[in-house]
């Protein structure tokens, strides 16, 4: 679940807090807290070393969305290796508080936070692509069904951009869209890791 047993930065700022560590980047080993709250299950530090590893030559100055957001480890991790910003979602209000907390922790002015579901933040044609976009939704709800085409219809990541998806093993990868492609996948014990590319000439979803 990424928590650690020492204290937090910030301690006794949230009940039953957890804690995330950075693992790269300018914030590198900072910690920082966030509640518990919405079932947030933060993705793992080998794993993210993983993810971000895969994306090293396409993440410095990126334009990226961190969907379902929680902890916001991906985001924030996003931001600490060199993405221009980040564009952070989820609907549980104490997530969203700890968020903007600790963006000030950190004194960074590159990420917005947005406390809205997902579903009700794609439903609308984007106003820019993303070129990354990272989606570690509640598993066994649907989610990823619902929001691929959403994604690609309403022109959410660019052409040649990328999609890290997070999802329980013991299921096949949702059917994406048809201009979306494996790039790298791993699974680690229930969890199944995904990144997609986005072709240079999109076919239709």
């Amino acid at each position: 679940m990424g928590r650690k047993k020492t204290a937090p930065q910030r301690p006794g700022q949230w009940p039953s807090a957890g804690e995330l560590r950075i693992i790269g980047g300018d914030w590198r080993s900072r910690k920082l807290a966030f509640p518990d709250a919405g079932g947030v299950r933060p993705t793992p530090a080998r794993t993210r070393e993983t993810l971000f590893n895969w994306l090293n030559f396409h993440l410095a100055g990126s334009h990226c969305l961190d969907l379902f957001a929680g902890s916001g480890a991906l985001g924030l991790e996003a931001l600490s290796r060199g993405a221009a910003d980040v564009t952070l979602v989820d609907h549980t209000p104490a997530l969203i508080k700890a968020l903007k907390d600790n963006l000030q922790v950190l004194k960074s002015t590159r990420g917005q936070v947005v406390c809205q579901s997902a579903d009700q933040f794609l439903s609308q044609p984007a106003s820019h692509a993303f070129d990354i976009i990272f989606m570690d939704p509640p598993f066994r709800e649907g989610w990823l069904e619902k929001l691929f085409p959403v994604i690609a219809k309403n022109g959410w990541v660019r052409p040649g951009g990328w999609i890290y998806v997070e999802h329980e093993s013991e299921v096949t990868t949702p059917t994406v869209p048809a201009s979306w492609q494996l790039h790298r996948q791993k699974i680690a014990g229930q969890v199944a890791y995904n990144l997609f590319r986005v072709n240079d000439k999109p076919a239709d979803a």
